[in-house]
């Protein structure tokens, strides 16, 4: 029983070919693509809305040199919400439950912007690493603490992501184990179970969109601490 529990986390294989790769590519079949008429169906127009509105709000912290960043996290967004979201239905896979996919997204988008960093402002960027002030006794000290936390980023971004799209599955299968179970022996208590899980559906929900509004939003400081 502990083990098929995290059986649903097991990248699903079919004639030997891996269709995480089948999950991560129907997302972008499932969105409308914007047409040359007048007018637009309720989908599009509520899709560029959405767009507009989360480009507006992630990128006005930023100056200028940021905004090209602009098409490149907001596909991130849109990608990771509907993989998560997509992740909740029946007999589905959830991409984003594996650490080593949401560390690909993460380690490559951190390292650009410290690439970027270096490369336009070195002096800036380093001084992050030592804060004004600091007693001299202590700077070896932070210059090391500080540049752990700067390599912890990436990883910190992954884990949570994975983390919390996990925790919410499992307390989904349990709750659902427990409903099942108990609906024989213990029907008013069934039904209470039944009605935590619709809860922790529903929670899930938010979940799944709020992890990825904070992935993309973190990307974002990470951005403006380094132009």
């Amino acid at each position: 029983m502990t083990l098929s529990f995290f059986d649903q986390f097991m990248s699903p294989v079919f004639l030997g070919i891996p269709l995480i790769a089948l999950a991560l590519a129907l997302p972008w079949a499932l969105f409308p693509k914007p047409t040359v008429r007048w007018l637009n169906c309720r989908l599009l127009t509520l899709q560029s809305w959405f767009i507009n509105n989360f480009t507006q709000q992630i990128f006005q912290p930023l100056n200028v040199g940021g905004h090209k960043w602009a098409l490149l996290l907001a596909s991130l967004m849109i990608f990771l919400i509907s993989l998560n979201l997509l992740g909740l239905l029946p007999y589905t896979f959830t991409p984003t439950t594996q650490l080593s996919l949401n560390l690909a997204f993460a380690v490559p988008l951190w390292l650009a912007t410290i690439i970027i960093g270096m490369r336009n402002q070195p002096t800036h960027a380093l001084g992050h690493l030592l804060p004004e002030g600091t007693p001299t006794l202590l700077i070896p000290v932070l210059i090391i603490i500080e540049t752990i936390s700067l390599f912890i980023r990436p990883l910190a971004l992954g884990v949570r992501l994975t983390a919390n799209l996990t925790a919410g599955h499992l307390l989904i299968q349990l709750t659902s184990t427990a409903t099942f179970v108990l609906l024989p022996l213990m029907p008013p208590v069934a039904s209470l179970t039944a009605i935590l899980l619709l809860a922790l559906s529903l929670l899930e929900v938010a979940v799944a969109m709020i992890q990825a509004y904070v992935f993309v939003l973190l990307l974002s400081l990470y951005l403006q601490e380094n132009i």
